[in-house]
């Protein structure tokens, strides 16, 4: 059974039915847009796609010291490229990049892409998350993935936990996997009254702990010595029980927010910083200089009226942070990792 939605009472209370069924269809909320997994469950691993057919207005943000990225110069407002086709999230660390080639493939069948009068040349960004320390690491996501993943795409609700990017993801490293738990894929989305929708999806394989940011409670993280409760990693920073992760740079929530609003490059380079308050407030610690965190930001521009920049990135982070609980929430155990559903959540922290 799916969770409760952070914002669901928001949205129920704006506008109606209609408006909620929409927002309940995560990142596919936004009109334009389709979202499409390709799960390697025999590792696990996967990839996710976000194919934007007419093209969308695209910003990024990198903030983790251990990123793993394609094609994130051109979203750089003074560079020519104005839009995008696609951003790919895939596991199977820097091998995972690979995915994009499929999408772009996939793209260039279809007629998609940025017209250079010889050709069309699909425009596809993408992150990677680390996941090879998952079963075989010689099993990792290939452009095949990617090709199967855009075939796949759709814009219906999103498949959410052990799905796509999300299949190998774990969180709460920062005691050794050995005390991690499972992480997985979320997505959120909110309609507003005057039809301004903000939606994200993320892929969470944070080093450190989710956190639901209505309880301020740690729901996965880093486990206790005898792995049956949540340790809480604010508590053992503060503490200094914490010492040297064993392994680095073996982790990273990479994510997109978007939007149907009609946004510059700058503006969606200003929206894809804010979401990343989102992260913020749902992963502790974050932006470690063992995580590679990405967001990418995205603008269809299908609702017609200047958008207010400041209202669509306080949204964005709100929706990023619920569809960090979400991926966590979603997702079921795996050997060694447990789910958030398995255990109960940490009392609250100490003021």
């Amino acid at each position: 059974m799916s969770s409760p939605r952070l914002l669901a009472g928001l949205v129920l209370a704006a506008s109606p039915s209609l408006a909620h069924a929409q927002a309940a269809k995560g990142l596919t909320a936004v009109a334009g847009l389709k979202v499409g997994h390709h799960t390697l469950a025999e590792r696990p691993t996967g990839c996710t796609v976000v194919l934007a057919e007419a093209g969308a207005v695209a910003g990024v943000d990198v903030r983790g010291g251990a990123p793993g990225t394609r094609e994130t110069d051109l979203l750089d407002p003074v560079n020519m490229v104005q839009k995008i086709h696609a951003v790919v999230l895939s596991g199977g660390s820097a091998f995972g990049l690979e995915a994009a080639t499929g999408t772009v493939r996939w793209l260039e069948e279809k007629g998609i892409g940025f017209d250079t009068r010889v050709a069309k040349v699909p425009i596809v960004p993408a992150a990677i998350l680390f996941d090879l320390g998952l079963g075989d690491a010689k099993i990792r996501p290939t452009a095949d993935c990617g090709y199967k993943a855009a075939a796949a795409a759709t814009d219906g609700p999103v498949a959410e936990g052990n799905v796509g990017a999300g299949a190998g993801a774990t969180v709460g490293k920062l005691a050794g996997p050995g005390r991690g738990m499972k992480g997985g894929l979320g997505s959120a989305a909110l309609v507003l009254p005057n039809g301004l929708t903000v939606a994200a999806l993320v892929a969470v394989n944070a080093a450190g702990d989710v956190i639901d940011p209505a309880t301020g409670r740690v729901i996965a993280g880093v486990r206790t010595a005898d792995g049956s409760a949540l340790a809480d990693a604010r508590t053992l920073v503060r503490s200094g029980a914490l010492g040297r992760p064993t392994r680095a740079a073996e982790h990273t929530t990479i994510g997109v927010v978007a939007t149907n609003a009609a946004l510059s490059k700058a503006q969606a380079t200003k929206v894809a910083q804010m979401a990343h308050d989102g992260l913020a407030r749902s992963i502790s610690p974050v932006h470690t200089p063992m995580d590679g965190d990405t967001v990418f930001a995205l603008a269809t521009g299908t609702r017609a009226g200047e958008a207010d920049v400041l209202v669509v990135g306080a949204l964005a982070a709100e929706v990023m942070a619920e569809a960090v609980v979400r991926a966590v929430r979603e997702a079921i155990s795996i050997p060694g990792y447990p789910a958030a559903r398995d255990l109960a959540p940490a009392p609250a922290a100490e003021p």
